[in-house]
């Protein structure tokens, strides 16, 4: 819509829900000269004592940062952020095994979302008829705590959680699976924290198309809500908003034409990271135990080190580049069957390669006899004594 203020006219923009990224567009909005009004049903988040919702790490990694720098936040908000470099895996044993992220250097940034929801909507100028949709699909409230508290989230089917009723029981739970965090926590806070909030559904969302006409568009939640096992749901909100503002600059602000190319262009990545956070709790509840798992991320890694244009894992084109998500996923495919085919050659040449020598130099069997027969002997005193 456009709106006549003296001799200028200007362009409004009503982004409904101002969450981070609502807020986030509202900054991109405003940045190209937009009127920006900015709707949200609860209570404005900058004036509020309390911020209240469930506890989720939000992790902010390479896309979301673009996003951030196209704006001038990224700097400001990096700064607040706590970096993490690898995945720690738990065992019942008390055994914890660290899975890096990425190669040495490269890390994600955990962040307070309260403060970057608060840093977004200041960052604008809300003065603020095209409709703008990011409104959150659930009231979920991921917090991150800088002042070296933790957050615990579970994960499991409703009738586990219906199962634990009182305070012993909750101890009970967490001796026989997570027995490492109960000290960390404290026995007493484990006891009433578990209590606090119920167990709720999470969701994921696909849709398409993602506009209507040329006067409404859907973005972040609104459109692909995520579960929260790639840690990509506001990195892809953020790049939503970078991938609509470069058509705006192809199509020159024409609504008509940047609505239908937005969603020509995301829904297939927006699709693509909906099913790979899904892949992703899969990995995280069992492949990390498999011995197999952590030998081809090795084998990976160390294929990244020698041919790094080449072979590329699926977390780093994820998480650490702007490769679309769709592509990635495409190439993680190629990449899993070509080195799949290496190992299984590797193996077989090593098996006839064996062979072979022992065809052509076969061992003496005496040798091998004498030596067994002595070691049956022994046994056999050391069983007879």
């Amino acid at each position: 819509m456009e709106e006549s203020t003296g001799r200028l006219t200007k362009k409004k923009v009503v982004v409904v829900g101002g969450g981070l990224v609502g807020a986030l567009n509202a900054c991109f909005f405003a940045k190209r000269g937009f009127d920006v009004e900015v709707f949200e049903t609860r209570e404005d988040i900058r004036q509020a004592k309390v911020v209240k919702g469930r506890s989720i790490n939000l992790a902010l990694s390479h896309r979301g940062r673009q996003a951030l720098k196209h704006v001038g936040m990224e700097e400001k908000i990096v700064s607040k952020g706590i970096p993490m470099h690898a995945r720690m895996i738990h065992a019942l044993s008390g055994k914890q095994s660290p899975i890096p992220y990425g190669k040495k250097g490269q890390f994600i940034l955990s962040v307070d979302r309260a403060n970057l929801n608060k840093e977004l909507l200041t960052g604008k100028n809300i003065n603020s008829f095209f409709l703008l949709q990011c409104y959150h699909c659930t009231q979920f409230c991921r917090d991150f705590l800088t002042d070296k508290t933790f957050t615990c989230t579970l994960f499991m089917p409703f009738d586990e959680f219906e199962k634990i009723n009182t305070g012993d029981e909750v101890i009970e739970f967490f001796q026989k699976y997570f027995p490492d965090t109960i000290p960390l926590i404290g026995v007493d806070a484990l006891k009433t924290d578990y209590f606090r909030l119920p167990g709720q559904a999470m969701v994921s969302v696909k849709c398409s198309p993602y506009h209507i006409g040329d006067k409404c568009v859907l973005m972040g939640d609104a459109a692909h809500a995520v579960v929260p096992f790639y840690g990509q749901g506001m990195n892809a909100g953020f790049e939503d908003c970078i991938v609509f503002n470069e058509i705006m600059d192809q199509l020159n602000e024409d609504f008509s034409a940047v609505l239908a190319e937005y969603t020509r262009v995301r829904v297939p990545d927006d699709h693509a990271i909906a099913d790979l956070a899904m892949y992703n709790y899969v990995e995280m509840r069992a492949h990390v135990n498999s011995k197999w798992f952590l030998f081809r991320k090795h084998v990976d890694n160390f294929l990244h080190f020698l041919l790094p244009h080449t072979i590329i894992p699926l977390y780093t084109m994820v998480t650490f580049t702007r490769t679309r998500y769709h592509e990635a996923v495409d190439r993680w495919h190629w990449q899993d069957k070509v080195i799949n085919r290496g190992l299984l050659v590797s193996a077989t040449g090593a098996v006839l390669g064996g062979s072979y020598l022992l065809i052509k130099n076969p061992p003496d069997i005496n040798k091998l006899i004498i030596p067994a027969g002595k070691m049956w002997d022994r046994l056999v005193a050391l069983l007879t004594s």
